[in-house]
């Protein structure tokens, strides 16, 4: 058997001879970034991040979500146990 050696597949993006047809990255690709977008919420202006967007408006935050707020309402599950046991029946594991 005899060994014949592969020929080197050129990479056009790595030459330099052609530098002039293929720019790296693409332009005109990208999002335009905004340094200071302002995020509102209830119209008012909370803070300044960066984005792709001019504007951000958001529901809920730090300062008006309800766990924060402690108007978070709690769901009572006591009884559950019995009315499933009156339902089917059975002897409650108390009685």
């Amino acid at each position: 058997m005899v060994y014949v050696k592969q020929e080197k597949h050129h990479n056009i993006q790595n030459d330099n001879q052609n530098n002039n047809l293929y720019i790296m990255p693409k332009p005109d690709i990208h999002p335009t970034w905004f340094t200071e977008t302002p995020v509102f919420c209830d119209g008012k202006p909370i803070c300044y991040i960066g984005s792709t967007k001019q504007e951000l408006n958001i529901d809920v935050w730090l300062i008006n979500h309800p766990f924060y707020t402690a108007s978070q309402t709690l769901i009572d599950s006591e009884g559950r146990v019995e009315r499933f046991m009156k339902k089917y029946g059975l002897q409650s594991p108390e009685n």
